[in-house]
């Protein structure tokens, strides 16, 4: 009589498994097999010791909730296999081809031409790593954790490495970039959010510079090359306006409600638009208008380069050592009760 063949039971590829914590909970987490690699998916839901029976009835929906994310992840990695899914025709896409993407939209969206360089230069490096021919497909954790290496390790023109607040903007540029991915299901989720907080690149801490109010009164006192880039310098430090909204600033922006002036302000950064309340320190930094149209600019500003210029020559004639830049006047350690009590005679 021959023998029965015993059923040959397939291997799950995604497997619920539990870790034991320090306080005596196990967390939960799925280990996900698939295509030779392995990946880890935690779940932050917690068994608990069982101590009464309330324990044991929590533990169950956990288990429950578990096992239906479980199910879901098995039924998503099916329809990727077979290309059911939406993300799974389009991760096909090149990297490069994405991160290009991304570029052209944020400079569409009003985002700086600083960030959209800064975007080009980490397309480079990207492809410097891996190549051009990386699909978004094959971006999981391994290639995020390489390209961090590959950061840690790469070196500017002069041979000297890489500074860390370059890392971190060029890493930044990749998971800004993912994450719009997942949002337009390109991707299923951005693998950037798999690795350790801990083993990302951060932005090194900066000591932020600021003006006393000493310091405020030497500039107030001091003459400057250009009169306009002190009377703008000025007015930022009384309303904390940036250098690119104070540069857009149209007389027509000016506006009297009922018995306060207003500054109508779009903000370059976030588009959105501000009625900022002008105090009598600030509107006195403000030049006359004489014939001026709405559409005219409040400040005759020189370009940016000679901005810095003139503000490095007025901080030295007055005494000043720090570094006096336009962000500088929106970070002066006054609030805004100082600002318009204890300052108001400053210019006087």
């Amino acid at each position: 009589m021959a023998k029965k063949k015993k059923a040959v039971k397939a291997k799950e590829p995604i497997r619920l498994r539990f870790k034991e914590l320090a306080n005596g909970n196990k967390s939960l987490y799925l280990d996900i097999y698939r295509d030779g690699k392995r990946v880890y998916e935690f779940l932050k839901l917690y068994l608990i010791p069982v101590a009464d029976e309330a324990a044991k009835v929590r533990n169950a929906e956990i288990l429950r909730a578990a096992n239906a994310i479980k199910a879901q992840r098995i039924i998503e990695l099916a329809n990727d296999e077979a290309g059911i899914t939406k993300s799974s025709t389009r991760s096909k896409m090149l990297l490069m081809d994405w991160m290009r993407q991304y570029s052209d939209h944020k400079l569409k969206t009003g985002q700086s031409a600083a960030f959209h360089i800064q975007i080009d230069k980490a397309i480079k490096h990207l492809i410097k790593y891996k190549g051009e021919a990386v699909t978004m497909k094959e971006v999981d954790k391994a290639f995020c954790l390489g390209f961090i290496d590959y950061l840690k390790n790469a070196k500017r023109k002069d041979g000297k490495p890489m500074a860390k607040v370059t890392m971190a903007g060029y890493f930044r540029c990749l998971n800004c970039a993912l994450n719009l991915a997942v949002k337009e299901e390109i991707i299923p989720y951005n693998p950037i959010t798999k690795i350790n907080p801990d083993d990302r690149i951060k932005i090194p801490e900066s000591t932020r510079e600021y003006l006393t109010i000493e310091e405020i009164k030497k500039l107030i006192a001091s003459k400057c090359i250009n009169e306009p880039t002190k009377q703008a310098y000025l007015f930022s430090c009384f309303c904390g306006l940036r250098l690119g909204d104070i540069q857009a600033l149209t007389w027509g922006d000016i506006i009297l409600d009922g018995k306060q002036w207003r500054a109508k302000i779009v903000m370059k950064k976030t588009q959105k638009t501000l009625y900022l309340p002008l105090s009598d320190e600030a509107l006195k930094w403000i030049p006359e208008r004489g014939e001026a149209t709405d559409t005219d600019k409040v400040f005759n500003l020189p370009y940016a380069t000679y901005i810095n210029v003139v503000l490095k020559t007025w901080a030295q004639d007055s005494g000043i050592t720090k570094t006096v830049t336009f962000h500088t006047a929106r970070h002066i350690t006054l609030s805004y009760s100082l600002k318009t009590r204890d300052l108001q005679r400053l210019s006087a």
